[in-house]
């Protein structure tokens, strides 16, 4: 049954973005259009080095390469060779609550974490890492150890396309009090250390306990809060009527007032400041993605790409 890419992901929707997500960079050495340039990118361990061997100098070697104790000892100049770690696996943990069905100009939210989520998983396993992932929706949530194969990608967008496709305005749900920080307790215990972990959510419900397990997820592993946002919680239109919830009541609100657009608005940036602010205070990077734009055009700015201009066939 066909229906709107905007309110519902297909599995072959997400599949079609392997291709555009070539290229996407999520290593320490950004282009100067992303946002992880500067002191964003310091914050990206990346891959180690592992020590391979030692060997006699060669012609054309780096210099810097040299073990000076070494050629001093043996009166020969050798040199360090060392190779890059390969295996940096990467936990994407996709949002799908009824918090994300929600947009109102372009996709729901949950369609753009889909969407996102999808782009980075096909770049993690081009880059030959392994790749898992935490999805999560009011009922619970599905956890996929990190592996090295296509599908395993495959399994993770399955996944995701199920419990999007489970999202309908008239779907019953009992909100789960804390589940975010439930599903960030999950990520500590898969992820112990260097792993690369990336949080596609609106992060609604967010409180003490969510700084304390964000920050112990930082301080061992790379983490990156991709922020989806729709734009009416930066600026409400200044007409009509709006009907706002929270799964047990509801409450219709008369947006041509200044003071409830106000309070509305005043409430919204808050919780997205506060969200924004742990970079400064957490070892991690906040990349914030509206729901009223294309996804992938924003990706490619946020996080940059490889040689410059080039685009994506």
């Amino acid at each position: 049954m066909d229906g709107d890419p905007r309110i519902h992901v297909t599995l072959e929707q997400l599949r079609r973005l392997e291709g555009p997500a070539r290229g996407l960079s999520f290593l320490p050495r950004q282009p100067s259009g992303s946002v992880l340039n500067g002191r964003h990118a310091s914050r990206l361990r990346g891959r180690g080095l592992n020590f391979e061997e030692m060997r006699d100098y060669l012609p054309g070697d780096d210099i810097r390469s040299i073990d000076w104790k070494a050629t001093a000892r043996t009166g020969s100049p050798y040199v360090r060779v060392f190779t890059e770690e390969r295996d940096r696996p990467a936990l994407l943990v996709v949002d799908q609550r009824m918090t994300m069905f929600f947009g109102s100009e372009l996709n729901m939210k949950s369609v753009t974490a889909a969407e996102a989520a999808a782009l980075t998983s096909f770049r993690v396993l081009e880059a030959g890492d392994r790749v898992g992932g935490i999805v999560f929706d009011d009922d619970g949530q599905v956890e996929l150890r990190p592996q090295r194969s296509r599908r395993a990608v495959h399994r993770l967008l399955e996944t995701v396309t199920a419990r999007n496709a489970a999202l309908t305005a008239d779907r019953e749900v009992q909100r789960r009090p804390g589940a975010l920080n439930s599903v960030l307790k999950s990520i500590s215990r898969i992820a112990h250390h260097d792993h690369l972990v990336f949080v596609f959510s609106d992060f609604d419900g967010i409180d003490e306990q969510t700084h304390r397990h964000l920050k112990s997820v930082a301080l061992h592993n790379d983490l990156i809060l991709v922020l989806v946002y729709d734009p009416i919680a930066i600026r409400l239109r200044k007409s009509g009527r709006a009907v706002v919830g929270d799964h047990s009541l509801q409450a219709e609100l008369d947006l041509g007032s200044s003071s409830t657009r106000s309070a509305l608005e005043a409430y919204s940036n808050a919780r997205l400041d506060r969200i924004r602010d742990w970079q400064a205070e957490i070892n991690l990077s906040v990349l914030p993605l509206s729901a009223g734009l294309e996804t992938l055009p924003q990706v490619r700015q946020l996080l940059g790409r490889y040689g410059g201009a080039r685009r994506a066939r």
